[in-house]
Protein backbone atom coordinates (compact mmCIF):
# COMPACT_ATOMS: atom_id res chain seq x y z
CA UNK A 1 0.00 0.00 0.00
CA UNK A 2 1.28 3.46 -0.94
CA UNK A 3 1.65 5.73 2.04
CA UNK A 4 -0.80 8.34 0.70
CA UNK A 5 -3.47 5.62 0.65
CA UNK A 6 -3.40 5.75 4.47
CA UNK A 7 -5.18 9.11 4.27
CA UNK A 8 -8.26 7.52 2.69
CA UNK A 9 -8.64 4.67 5.18
CA UNK A 10 -11.46 4.63 7.69
CA UNK A 11 -10.89 4.09 11.40
CA UNK A 12 -12.03 0.49 11.02
CA UNK A 13 -9.67 -0.10 8.08
CA UNK A 14 -6.77 1.35 10.06
CA UNK A 15 -7.36 -0.81 13.13
CA UNK A 16 -7.81 -3.90 10.92
CA UNK A 17 -4.53 -3.14 9.15
CA UNK A 18 -2.69 -2.86 12.46
CA UNK A 19 -4.09 -6.21 13.58
CA UNK A 20 -2.95 -7.89 10.35
CA UNK A 21 0.48 -6.32 10.58
CA UNK A 22 0.01 -4.65 7.18
CA UNK A 23 1.45 -1.40 8.52
CA UNK A 24 2.34 0.25 11.81
CA UNK A 25 0.83 3.17 13.68
CA UNK A 26 4.06 5.09 13.09
CA UNK A 27 3.73 4.51 9.33
CA UNK A 28 0.26 6.04 9.33
CA UNK A 29 0.99 8.92 11.68
CA UNK A 30 4.15 9.94 9.80
CA UNK A 31 2.20 9.99 6.52
CA UNK A 32 -0.56 12.06 8.11
CA UNK A 33 1.87 14.58 9.58
CA UNK A 34 3.66 14.99 6.24
CA UNK A 35 0.27 15.56 4.59
CA UNK A 36 -0.62 18.22 7.16
CA UNK A 37 2.72 20.02 6.74
CA UNK A 38 2.25 20.08 2.98
CA UNK A 39 -1.26 21.54 3.08
CA UNK A 40 -1.71 23.44 6.30
CA UNK A 41 -0.29 26.70 4.98
CA UNK A 42 -3.27 26.93 2.61
CA UNK A 43 -5.98 25.36 4.77
CA UNK A 44 -5.14 26.68 8.28
CA UNK A 45 -7.32 24.02 9.91
CA UNK A 46 -5.14 23.61 13.01
CA UNK A 47 -4.17 26.15 15.64
CA UNK A 48 -1.78 23.79 17.42
CA UNK A 49 -0.40 20.78 15.53
CA UNK A 50 0.80 18.06 17.93
CA UNK A 51 3.58 16.49 15.85
CA UNK A 52 5.93 15.31 18.57
CA UNK A 53 3.13 14.16 20.86
CA UNK A 54 1.59 12.17 17.99
CA UNK A 55 4.91 10.52 17.09
CA UNK A 56 5.55 9.57 20.69
CA UNK A 57 2.03 8.16 21.03
CA UNK A 58 2.43 6.16 17.80
CA UNK A 59 5.69 4.62 19.01
CA UNK A 60 4.06 3.68 22.33
CA UNK A 61 1.07 2.06 20.58
CA UNK A 62 3.33 0.10 18.22
CA UNK A 63 5.23 -1.19 21.24
CA UNK A 64 1.98 -2.18 22.96
CA UNK A 65 0.85 -4.01 19.83
CA UNK A 66 4.16 -5.86 19.72
CA UNK A 67 3.57 -7.04 23.29
CA UNK A 68 0.18 -8.41 22.31
CA UNK A 69 -1.82 -5.96 24.42
CA UNK A 70 -5.52 -5.44 23.76
CA UNK A 71 -6.38 -2.79 21.19
CA UNK A 72 -9.01 -0.16 21.86
CA UNK A 73 -11.71 0.57 19.26
CA UNK A 74 -9.79 3.61 17.94
CA UNK A 75 -6.32 2.09 18.25
CA UNK A 76 -3.86 4.17 16.22
CA UNK A 77 -6.59 6.29 14.63
CA UNK A 78 -5.59 9.96 14.01
CA UNK A 79 -8.06 12.36 15.62
CA UNK A 80 -8.30 16.16 15.63
CA UNK A 81 -9.88 17.97 18.60
CA UNK A 82 -11.48 21.42 18.52
CA UNK A 83 -9.49 24.01 20.41
CA UNK A 84 -12.13 24.67 23.07
CA UNK A 85 -11.70 21.11 24.39
CA UNK A 86 -8.86 20.84 26.92
CA UNK A 87 -5.88 18.52 26.68
CA UNK A 88 -3.55 18.35 29.67
CA UNK A 89 -0.33 20.24 28.90
CA UNK A 90 -1.44 21.40 25.42
CA UNK A 91 -2.48 25.01 24.94
CA UNK A 92 -6.20 25.61 24.49
CA UNK A 93 -6.92 28.97 22.89
CA UNK A 94 -10.62 28.84 21.95
CA UNK A 95 -9.49 30.73 18.85
CA UNK A 96 -8.96 33.84 21.02
CA UNK A 97 -6.07 36.08 22.01
CA UNK A 98 -7.58 35.98 25.48
CA UNK A 99 -6.33 32.39 25.89
CA UNK A 100 -3.45 32.49 23.40
CA UNK A 101 -0.95 30.98 25.83
CA UNK A 102 -3.22 29.13 28.26
CA UNK A 103 -2.10 25.56 29.00
CA UNK A 104 -4.77 23.63 30.92
CA UNK A 105 -3.66 21.29 33.73
CA UNK A 106 -6.33 18.69 32.88
CA UNK A 107 -7.95 16.91 29.95
CA UNK A 108 -11.61 16.95 28.96
CA UNK A 109 -13.57 13.77 29.59
CA UNK A 110 -13.92 13.14 25.85
CA UNK A 111 -10.13 13.37 25.45
CA UNK A 112 -9.66 10.81 28.23
CA UNK A 113 -12.15 8.57 26.39
CA UNK A 114 -10.24 8.94 23.12
CA UNK A 115 -6.94 8.09 24.79
CA UNK A 116 -8.38 5.00 26.51
CA UNK A 117 -9.72 3.90 23.11
CA UNK A 118 -6.20 4.13 21.64
CA UNK A 119 -6.65 7.24 19.47
CA UNK A 120 -3.72 9.46 18.43
CA UNK A 121 -4.59 13.15 18.78
CA UNK A 122 -2.66 15.00 16.09
CA UNK A 123 -3.73 18.59 16.67
CA UNK A 124 -6.13 21.23 18.02
CA UNK A 125 -8.54 22.54 15.39
CA UNK A 126 -9.12 26.15 14.40
CA UNK A 127 -12.49 27.66 15.31
CA UNK A 128 -14.48 30.86 15.54
CA UNK A 129 -13.45 32.68 18.72
CA UNK A 130 -15.13 31.05 21.74
CA UNK A 131 -17.30 29.12 19.26
CA UNK A 132 -19.16 32.28 18.19
CA UNK A 133 -19.51 32.27 14.43
CA UNK A 134 -20.63 30.32 11.39
CA UNK A 135 -17.59 30.61 9.12
CA UNK A 136 -14.35 30.19 11.15
CA UNK A 137 -13.44 33.69 9.99
CA UNK A 138 -13.62 35.01 13.56
CA UNK A 139 -10.55 33.12 14.76
CA UNK A 140 -7.73 35.22 16.16
CA UNK A 141 -5.36 32.85 14.33
CA UNK A 142 -6.68 33.47 10.84
CA UNK A 143 -9.55 31.86 8.92
CA UNK A 144 -9.81 28.21 7.95
CA UNK A 145 -10.61 27.62 4.27
CA UNK A 146 -12.96 25.10 2.71
CA UNK A 147 -11.12 22.06 1.24
CA UNK A 148 -13.64 21.95 -1.65
CA UNK A 149 -12.99 25.54 -2.69
CA UNK A 150 -10.26 27.56 -1.00
CA UNK A 151 -12.10 30.81 -1.75
CA UNK A 152 -15.01 29.71 0.46
CA UNK A 153 -15.57 29.24 4.19
CA UNK A 154 -15.78 25.79 5.83
CA UNK A 155 -18.61 26.86 8.12
CA UNK A 156 -18.30 27.34 11.85
CA UNK A 157 -17.67 27.45 14.58
CA UNK A 158 -16.06 23.98 14.25
CA UNK A 159 -14.69 24.77 10.79
CA UNK A 160 -11.21 23.47 11.53
CA UNK A 161 -12.58 20.13 12.76
CA UNK A 162 -14.76 19.67 9.66
CA UNK A 163 -12.04 20.79 7.24
CA UNK A 164 -9.49 18.43 8.86
CA UNK A 165 -11.68 15.41 8.13
CA UNK A 166 -12.57 16.59 4.62
CA UNK A 167 -8.90 17.24 3.79
CA UNK A 168 -7.65 13.85 4.95
CA UNK A 169 -5.88 14.98 8.13
CA UNK A 170 -7.86 12.46 10.18
CA UNK A 171 -10.84 10.12 9.69
CA UNK A 172 -12.44 11.47 12.90
CA UNK A 173 -12.50 14.82 14.68
CA UNK A 174 -14.38 16.37 17.58
CA UNK A 175 -16.23 19.67 17.60
CA UNK A 176 -18.79 21.44 19.72
CA UNK A 177 -22.29 22.47 18.70
CA UNK A 178 -24.17 25.31 20.41
CA UNK A 179 -26.43 26.38 17.55
CA UNK A 180 -25.21 24.32 14.59
CA UNK A 181 -21.43 24.48 14.96
CA UNK A 182 -20.97 20.81 14.04
CA UNK A 183 -23.77 20.29 11.54
CA UNK A 184 -23.33 23.48 9.49
CA UNK A 185 -19.56 23.00 8.82
CA UNK A 186 -20.19 19.28 8.17
CA UNK A 187 -22.63 20.31 5.42
CA UNK A 188 -20.22 22.90 4.00
CA UNK A 189 -17.30 20.43 3.98
CA UNK A 190 -19.23 17.38 2.75
CA UNK A 191 -18.66 15.16 5.80
CA UNK A 192 -20.80 13.68 8.58
CA UNK A 193 -21.33 15.72 11.73
CA UNK A 194 -23.40 14.69 14.74
CA UNK A 195 -24.69 16.83 17.59
CA UNK A 196 -25.77 14.33 20.25
CA UNK A 197 -28.73 14.76 22.58
CA UNK A 198 -27.94 17.33 25.26
CA UNK A 199 -26.54 15.46 28.29
CA UNK A 200 -25.44 12.35 26.34
CA UNK A 201 -21.79 13.46 26.12
CA UNK A 202 -19.95 15.00 29.07
CA UNK A 203 -19.06 18.69 28.78
CA UNK A 204 -16.29 18.41 31.40
CA UNK A 205 -13.26 20.17 29.90
CA UNK A 206 -15.28 22.02 27.24
CA UNK A 207 -14.77 25.76 27.64
CA UNK A 208 -18.32 27.03 28.08
CA UNK A 209 -20.08 29.32 25.62
CA UNK A 210 -23.77 28.73 26.45
CA UNK A 211 -24.02 25.95 29.01
CA UNK A 212 -27.64 24.94 28.35
CA UNK A 213 -26.92 24.55 24.62
CA UNK A 214 -23.29 23.37 24.24
CA UNK A 215 -22.65 19.76 23.25
CA UNK A 216 -19.54 17.91 22.02
CA UNK A 217 -19.91 15.65 18.99
CA UNK A 218 -17.92 13.86 16.25
CA UNK A 219 -17.14 14.40 12.57
CA UNK A 220 -16.29 11.53 10.21
CA UNK A 221 -16.23 10.56 6.54
CA UNK A 222 -18.51 7.56 7.01
CA UNK A 223 -21.23 6.48 9.41
CA UNK A 224 -19.31 3.52 10.79
CA UNK A 225 -16.57 5.80 12.11
CA UNK A 226 -19.12 8.33 13.33
CA UNK A 227 -21.01 5.70 15.32
CA UNK A 228 -17.78 4.35 16.82
CA UNK A 229 -16.63 7.84 17.82
CA UNK A 230 -19.98 8.52 19.47
CA UNK A 231 -19.72 5.20 21.33
CA UNK A 232 -16.31 6.14 22.67
CA UNK A 233 -17.04 9.70 23.80
CA UNK A 234 -20.53 9.13 25.25
CA UNK A 235 -19.25 7.32 28.34
CA UNK A 236 -21.00 8.44 31.55
CA UNK A 237 -19.06 11.06 33.52
CA UNK A 238 -19.87 12.00 37.13
CA UNK A 239 -17.93 15.28 36.81
CA UNK A 240 -20.65 16.75 34.58
CA UNK A 241 -23.84 17.02 36.60
CA UNK A 242 -25.89 17.23 33.40
CA UNK A 243 -24.43 14.03 31.90
CA UNK A 244 -27.24 11.49 31.99
CA UNK A 245 -26.73 8.26 33.90
CA UNK A 246 -28.17 5.73 31.48
CA UNK A 247 -26.81 2.85 29.46
CA UNK A 248 -25.74 3.71 25.93
CA UNK A 249 -26.76 1.34 23.12
CA UNK A 250 -24.30 -0.09 20.60
CA UNK A 251 -24.63 2.65 18.00
CA UNK A 252 -22.94 0.60 15.28
CA UNK A 253 -25.82 -1.89 15.35
CA UNK A 254 -28.16 0.75 13.95
CA UNK A 255 -26.20 0.77 10.71
CA UNK A 256 -27.04 -2.84 9.81
CA UNK A 257 -30.35 -2.03 8.12
CA UNK A 258 -31.55 -2.44 4.57
CA UNK A 259 -35.13 -1.21 4.93
CA UNK A 260 -37.09 1.60 6.59
CA UNK A 261 -40.41 -0.25 6.29
CA UNK A 262 -42.88 1.06 8.86
CA UNK A 263 -40.58 4.00 9.66
CA UNK A 264 -41.92 7.55 9.44
CA UNK A 265 -39.69 10.28 8.03
CA UNK A 266 -41.04 13.80 8.45
CA UNK A 267 -40.23 16.73 6.18
CA UNK A 268 -40.61 20.41 6.99
CA UNK A 269 -43.85 21.87 5.71
CA UNK A 270 -43.28 24.71 3.26
CA UNK A 271 -39.52 24.28 2.90
CA UNK A 272 -39.92 24.43 -0.91
CA UNK A 273 -41.09 28.05 -0.71
CA UNK A 274 -38.42 29.21 1.76
CA UNK A 275 -35.36 31.25 0.75
CA UNK A 276 -33.09 28.27 0.24
CA UNK A 277 -30.68 27.47 -2.58
CA UNK A 278 -32.47 25.40 -5.21
CA UNK A 279 -29.76 22.73 -5.13
CA UNK A 280 -30.33 22.25 -1.41
CA UNK A 281 -34.07 21.86 -2.01
CA UNK A 282 -33.29 19.20 -4.61
CA UNK A 283 -30.99 17.51 -2.11
CA UNK A 284 -33.78 17.27 0.47
CA UNK A 285 -36.15 15.89 -2.18
CA UNK A 286 -33.52 13.33 -3.19
CA UNK A 287 -33.01 12.20 0.42
CA UNK A 288 -36.75 11.87 0.97
CA UNK A 289 -37.06 9.81 -2.20
CA UNK A 290 -34.30 7.45 -1.03
CA UNK A 291 -36.07 6.97 2.31
CA UNK A 292 -39.37 6.35 0.54
CA UNK A 293 -37.76 3.80 -1.79
CA UNK A 294 -36.44 2.03 1.32
CA UNK A 295 -40.00 1.63 2.63
CA UNK A 296 -40.38 4.71 4.84
CA UNK A 297 -43.62 6.63 5.10
CA UNK A 298 -43.03 10.29 4.27
CA UNK A 299 -45.12 12.68 6.38
CA UNK A 300 -45.44 16.45 6.44
CA UNK A 301 -44.51 18.12 9.73
CA UNK A 302 -45.21 21.71 10.73
CA UNK A 303 -42.72 23.63 12.88
CA UNK A 304 -43.88 27.26 12.54
CA UNK A 305 -42.57 28.46 15.92
CA UNK A 306 -39.14 26.86 15.45
CA UNK A 307 -38.60 28.22 11.94
CA UNK A 308 -39.93 31.72 12.69
CA UNK A 309 -38.73 32.32 16.25
CA UNK A 310 -35.83 29.90 16.69
CA UNK A 311 -33.17 32.41 15.61
CA UNK A 312 -34.29 35.37 17.78
CA UNK A 313 -34.88 33.00 20.70
CA UNK A 314 -31.38 31.56 20.38
CA UNK A 315 -29.72 34.95 19.91
CA UNK A 316 -31.25 36.08 23.18
CA UNK A 317 -30.48 33.01 25.33
CA UNK A 318 -27.02 32.14 23.96
CA UNK A 319 -25.52 35.65 24.35
CA UNK A 320 -27.02 35.89 27.84
CA UNK A 321 -25.25 32.70 28.88
CA UNK A 322 -22.09 33.79 27.09
CA UNK A 323 -22.09 37.10 28.95
CA UNK A 324 -22.10 35.18 32.22
CA UNK A 325 -19.64 32.43 31.21
CA UNK A 326 -17.08 34.79 29.71
CA UNK A 327 -17.08 37.10 32.71
CA UNK A 328 -14.29 34.90 34.14
CA UNK A 329 -11.86 36.17 31.49
CA UNK A 330 -10.87 39.38 33.23
CA UNK A 331 -7.07 39.41 33.24
CA UNK A 332 -6.78 38.46 36.91
CA UNK A 333 -6.43 34.68 37.26
CA UNK A 334 -5.24 33.37 33.90
CA UNK A 335 -5.08 34.15 30.24
CA UNK A 336 -4.36 37.46 28.55
CA UNK A 337 -3.76 40.50 30.78
CA UNK A 338 -2.88 44.14 30.21
CA UNK A 339 -1.05 46.43 32.60
CA UNK A 340 -3.48 48.83 34.22
CA UNK A 341 -3.77 51.49 36.91
CA UNK A 342 -6.55 49.82 38.89
CA UNK A 343 -8.91 46.83 38.77
CA UNK A 344 -11.59 48.50 36.66
CA UNK A 345 -8.96 49.70 34.20
CA UNK A 346 -7.58 46.13 34.08
CA UNK A 347 -11.01 44.72 33.19
CA UNK A 348 -11.63 47.29 30.48
CA UNK A 349 -8.21 47.07 28.82
CA UNK A 350 -7.88 43.28 29.03
CA UNK A 351 -11.33 42.47 27.70
CA UNK A 352 -11.13 45.25 25.12
CA UNK A 353 -7.86 43.94 23.69
CA UNK A 354 -8.38 40.21 24.31
CA UNK A 355 -11.82 39.67 22.76
CA UNK A 356 -12.60 39.97 19.07
CA UNK A 357 -15.55 41.93 17.59
CA UNK A 358 -18.06 39.05 17.38
CA UNK A 359 -17.44 37.99 20.99
CA UNK A 360 -17.79 41.58 22.16
CA UNK A 361 -21.04 41.90 20.20
CA UNK A 362 -22.55 38.86 21.86
CA UNK A 363 -21.37 39.83 25.34
CA UNK A 364 -23.01 43.23 24.89
CA UNK A 365 -26.26 41.66 23.66
CA UNK A 366 -26.25 39.19 26.54
CA UNK A 367 -25.54 41.83 29.15
CA UNK A 368 -28.31 43.99 27.69
CA UNK A 369 -31.01 41.28 27.79
CA UNK A 370 -30.06 40.32 31.35
CA UNK A 371 -30.44 43.87 32.64
CA UNK A 372 -33.00 44.23 35.40
CA UNK A 373 -35.23 46.51 33.31
CA UNK A 374 -35.11 44.23 30.26
CA UNK A 375 -34.94 40.72 31.73
CA UNK A 376 -38.68 40.03 31.55
CA UNK A 377 -39.13 41.53 28.10
CA UNK A 378 -36.25 39.66 26.45
CA UNK A 379 -34.62 36.81 28.36
CA UNK A 380 -37.74 35.53 30.12
CA UNK A 381 -39.76 35.73 26.89
CA UNK A 382 -37.07 33.82 25.03
CA UNK A 383 -37.18 31.05 27.63
CA UNK A 384 -40.95 30.83 27.19
CA UNK A 385 -40.50 30.54 23.42
CA UNK A 386 -37.92 27.82 24.03
CA UNK A 387 -40.54 25.80 25.91
CA UNK A 388 -42.97 26.25 23.01
CA UNK A 389 -40.30 24.96 20.60
CA UNK A 390 -39.75 21.89 22.79
CA UNK A 391 -43.50 21.18 22.79
CA UNK A 392 -43.67 21.73 19.04
CA UNK A 393 -40.99 19.09 18.48
CA UNK A 394 -42.79 16.72 20.87
CA UNK A 395 -45.92 17.08 18.70
CA UNK A 396 -43.89 16.57 15.52
CA UNK A 397 -42.39 13.35 16.85
CA UNK A 398 -45.84 11.99 17.57
CA UNK A 399 -46.20 11.93 13.77
CA UNK A 400 -42.65 11.03 12.68
CA UNK A 401 -39.68 8.98 13.90
CA UNK A 402 -37.09 11.36 12.43
CA UNK A 403 -37.23 14.72 10.66
CA UNK A 404 -35.35 15.43 7.43
CA UNK A 405 -34.59 19.10 6.74
CA UNK A 406 -32.05 21.25 4.94
CA UNK A 407 -28.82 21.53 6.96
CA UNK A 408 -28.19 25.08 5.76
CA UNK A 409 -30.08 27.64 3.67
CA UNK A 410 -27.12 28.14 1.32
CA UNK A 411 -24.11 26.40 -0.12
CA UNK A 412 -20.69 27.38 1.31
CA UNK A 413 -20.35 31.13 0.86
CA UNK A 414 -17.32 33.14 -0.18
CA UNK A 415 -14.78 34.22 2.41
CA UNK A 416 -15.63 37.77 3.58
CA UNK A 417 -19.10 37.66 2.03
CA UNK A 418 -21.02 37.92 5.30
CA UNK A 419 -18.47 39.08 7.81
CA UNK A 420 -19.71 42.70 7.73
CA UNK A 421 -23.36 41.66 8.12
CA UNK A 422 -23.73 39.56 11.29
CA UNK A 423 -27.50 39.10 10.88
CA UNK A 424 -26.99 37.58 7.43
CA UNK A 425 -24.31 35.31 8.92
CA UNK A 426 -26.64 34.22 11.72
CA UNK A 427 -29.11 32.96 9.11
CA UNK A 428 -26.65 30.15 8.29
CA UNK A 429 -27.92 28.35 11.41
CA UNK A 430 -31.64 28.69 10.61
CA UNK A 431 -32.25 24.93 10.44
CA UNK A 432 -29.80 23.80 13.11
CA UNK A 433 -30.59 26.10 16.05
CA UNK A 434 -34.02 24.61 16.97
CA UNK A 435 -32.47 21.22 17.82
CA UNK A 436 -30.13 22.91 20.30
CA UNK A 437 -32.98 24.80 21.93
CA UNK A 438 -34.93 21.55 22.30
CA UNK A 439 -31.87 19.48 23.33
CA UNK A 440 -32.36 17.05 20.41
CA UNK A 441 -29.80 15.07 18.40
CA UNK A 442 -29.07 16.18 14.85
CA UNK A 443 -26.88 14.80 12.08
CA UNK A 444 -25.69 16.54 8.94
CA UNK A 445 -24.51 14.57 5.90
CA UNK A 446 -23.61 15.08 2.25
CA UNK A 447 -26.42 14.13 -0.11
CA UNK A 448 -24.93 15.32 -3.41
CA UNK A 449 -22.73 17.93 -5.08
CA UNK A 450 -23.82 21.20 -6.64
CA UNK A 451 -23.22 22.05 -10.29
CA UNK A 452 -20.15 23.97 -9.15
CA UNK A 453 -18.77 20.96 -7.27
CA UNK A 454 -19.67 22.07 -3.73
CA UNK A 455 -21.14 19.66 -1.15
CA UNK A 456 -24.90 19.74 -0.57
CA UNK A 457 -25.94 18.72 2.94
CA UNK A 458 -29.16 17.59 4.61
CA UNK A 459 -30.01 17.28 8.28
CA UNK A 460 -31.69 14.49 10.26
CA UNK A 461 -33.19 15.39 13.65
CA UNK A 462 -34.34 12.77 16.14
CA UNK A 463 -36.15 12.44 19.43
CA UNK A 464 -34.20 12.83 22.69
CA UNK A 465 -31.69 9.98 22.76
CA UNK A 466 -32.90 9.02 19.29
CA UNK A 467 -29.37 8.84 17.85
CA UNK A 468 -30.09 5.28 16.77
CA UNK A 469 -33.04 6.32 14.58
CA UNK A 470 -30.92 9.05 12.98
CA UNK A 471 -28.06 6.65 12.25
CA UNK A 472 -30.50 4.07 10.87
CA UNK A 473 -31.99 6.59 8.44
CA UNK A 474 -28.61 8.01 7.47
CA UNK A 475 -27.30 4.50 6.85
CA UNK A 476 -29.99 3.83 4.26
CA UNK A 477 -29.13 7.11 2.52
CA UNK A 478 -25.38 6.42 2.67
CA UNK A 479 -25.85 3.08 0.91
CA UNK A 480 -27.21 5.03 -2.08
CA UNK A 481 -25.06 8.20 -2.16
CA UNK A 482 -21.86 6.74 -0.68
CA UNK A 483 -19.63 8.04 2.12
CA UNK A 484 -17.72 11.30 2.09
CA UNK A 485 -14.47 11.65 0.14
CA UNK A 486 -11.27 13.63 0.69
CA UNK A 487 -10.84 16.92 -1.12
CA UNK A 488 -8.14 19.57 -1.36
CA UNK A 489 -8.94 22.59 -3.47
CA UNK A 490 -11.83 20.76 -5.10
CA UNK A 491 -9.82 17.71 -6.17
CA UNK A 492 -11.65 14.60 -5.02
CA UNK A 493 -9.63 11.69 -3.72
Amino acid sequence: MKNNEFLKLSAFELTSGYKRGSFTVSDVIETVLEHIEANERNLNALITPMYEEARSRAWMLDAALGRGEDMGPLFGVPVVVKDNITIDGIRTTCGSRMLENWIPPYSAHVVECLERAGAVIIGKANMDEFAMGSSTEYSAFGPTLNPWDLSRVPGGSSGGSAASVAAGYAPISLGSDTGGSIRQPAAFCGVYGLKPTYSLVSRYGLVAFASSLDQIGPFARNLSDLAMALQVISEVDARDATCIRKERPNYSEFLNVESLKGFKVGYLSGYESMEIDEEIKRGVTQALRICQDAGANIVEVKLPISTRYGLPCYYTIAPAEASSNLARFDGVQYGFSVEAEDLQDLYLKTRGAGFGPEVKRRILIGTFVLGSSRYDAYYLQAQKVRQLIIREFDAAFSEADVLLTPATPTLPFKRGEKITDPVKAYMADLFTIPANLAGLPGLSMKISFSHSGLPVGVQLVGKRFGEGDILKTASVIEKVVGPAVISLGGDRK
